[in-house]
C-alpha cells in the first residue's frame, strides 16, 4: 500500500483554499469517539460564531465518499486547508498518516518562517492535547497546545454532566484563537509541502522553541 501511495500525484488545484481547518485525529477509540461525540460539534458551531463566514472543516468521516481514493483526498484536502487542528494522543503518534499530516503543516510553517524570531507568534498548527503530554515525541517540544485532558471523555453521557460547561468554555477560547489563525493565513500556494507516511516515518524536522 505504501509503495502505491508514493506514486499518487495530486490533481490540479483550484488555486485557492477549500477548507479553513483540516481536523487531524486518530480514527481509533477513545479519541475517535470523543471527536465525533463532543469536539467536532462545538468546533464547528463556535467557530461559526467567531468567523465572518461559515467555517469549512475537513473531517475525513464527513468529507470522503465511498469509492474515493482516500489517500489522494486527504493530501488534496490538507494542501487546500488554511491550518490544521491536531488531536494529540499516544495513538496519534503511532499513526503514520497522522504524523504525515502534522509534519506537512509544520513544513509549511518552516517555508513561511513561522515560529521564528521574525514571526514568533505566527503558526498554522493548533494542537489539542487529548492524552498524557509525557508521550509526545521530541520534535513537538516548543509547540504550544491547548490541554483538554480534563474533558477527554469519549462517552455520550459526558454531554449531560456538569463538566460539559467547563469544556464549552475551553472550546470558546480555542475557537477564538483558531479564528485568528484562519483569518491571518497566508495566500494559497500550489507548492505547499505534503508528506506521505513512508517519508515522514523516517524523517524528523526541527521545530524552533517559542520564547
Amino acid at each position: 500500500m505504501v509503495g502505491r501511495l508514493l506514486e499518487v500525484r495530486l490533481p490540479a488545484m483550484s488555486g485557492d483554499y477549500q477548507y479553513d481547518v483540516f481536523l487531524s485525529y486518530r480514527r481509533k477509540w477513545p479519541a475517535l469517539d470523543w471527536v465525533q461525540n463532543h469536539f467536532y460539534q462545538r468546533l464547528e458551531g463556535l467557530l461559526g460564531e467567531a468567523l465572518p463566514h461559515p467555517p469549512r472543516i475537513f473531517m475525513d468521516t464527513r468529507e470522503i465518499e465511498t469509492g474515493q481514493e482516500w489517500p489522494l483526498v486527504l493530501q488534496e484536502a490538507l494542501k487546500s486547508s488554511r491550518c490544521i487542528v491536531t488531536v494529540w494522543s499516544a495513538e496519534y503518534f503511532r499513526s503514520p498518516w497522522c504524523v504525515a499530516e502534522l509534519k506537512s503543516m509544520l513544513k509549511r510553517e518552516q517555508l513561511l518562517g513561522y515560529r521564528t524570531e521574525s514571526h514568533p507568534d505566527r503558526r498554522l498548527v493548533y494542537p489539542v492535547l487529548f492524552s498524557d503530554g509525557k508521550l509526545l515525541p521530541d520534535y513537538t517540544q516548543g509547540i504550544l497546545y491547548r490541554d483538554l485532558r480534563e474533558w477527554s471523555i469519549p462517552d455520550p453521557v459526558f454531554a449531560q454532566s456538569k463538566k460539559i460547561i467547563g469544556f464549552h468554555k475551553e472550546m470558546m477560547k480555542l475557537t477564538e484563537e483558531l479564528s485568528k489563525l484562519i483569518l491571518e493565513a497566508p495566500p494559497w500556494q500550489d507548492n505547499w509541502p505534503i508528506d506521505i507516511p513512508e517519508v515522514s516515518s523516517a524523517t524528523t524536522i526541527p521545530v524552533p522553541r517559542l520564547p
